[in-house]
């Protein structure tokens, strides 16, 4: 199949045999500007109710909100003291995170894994990000709500998730190193060298 894009998608559960660098790089672009795009769309329609929700406010209560407006510009500051100021919800900011991150993994395991195999690798080096990514997913939501209900964060929290954060980055950045390596020539293990 000459298109790597359509073949990417029908192999979208074939974790076997291998996939050459050309058929692998094209596919995977095209998955993350999906998510990309994915990710706009249902974050500015989060966004919006938010603000929707703020401009009621300062709307209702004008003494305890300041809205400014010029060309290119609107800001509204809300007196967070008012009891009736509102919280922004930040769950399905950090739902849709998950689920973008969750869609991106469930698209491009097999063709990672055909990708490892055409080196000689196994698939299981796929997974080195996998786990900082999870772990960060999980712990940045509980990060942000404790900044936001206590006067004193939890420090070792915050360095423990930038910790796990600087690790993603360093099995990311060595996945794709992997990703990106030309595959052995000939058959391996893992089947003929693929065309």
């Amino acid at each position: 199949m000459a298109n790597p894009i359509i073949r990417g998608f029908r192999g979208i559960a074939r974790f076997s045999g291998r996939d050459t660098r050309g058929q692998f790089w094209p596919y995977a672009g095209v998955v993350f500007a999906l998510i990309f795009l994915g990710f706009g769309i249902v974050m500015s329609l989060v966004m919006n109710s938010m603000f929707a929700e703020m401009q009621a406010f300062a709307v209702a209560h004008p003494e305890a909100a300041t809205v400014q407006s010029s060309p290119g510009s609107y800001s509204i500051a809300i007196d967070a003291s008012h009891p009736e100021a509102p919280m922004p919800d930040l769950g399905p900011f950090f739902a849709v995170m998950a689920a973008m991150a969750l869609t991106a993994i469930s698209l491009l395991a097999a063709a990672v894994s055909r990708r490892l195999h055409d080196s000689g690798r196994r698939a299981f080096w796929g997974l080195m990000p996998v786990p900082f990514l999870l772990l960060g997913v999980t712990a940045f939501p509980m990060i942000i709500s404790q900044f936001m209900a206590s006067d004193t964060p939890n420090l070792g929290l915050f360095f423990l998730l930038f910790f796990n954060n600087l690790l993603y980055l360093i099995a990311l950045a060595s996945l794709v190193i992997l990703l990106a390596l030309r595959g052995t020539r000939g058959p391996n293990r893992f089947g003929p060298e693929a065309v």
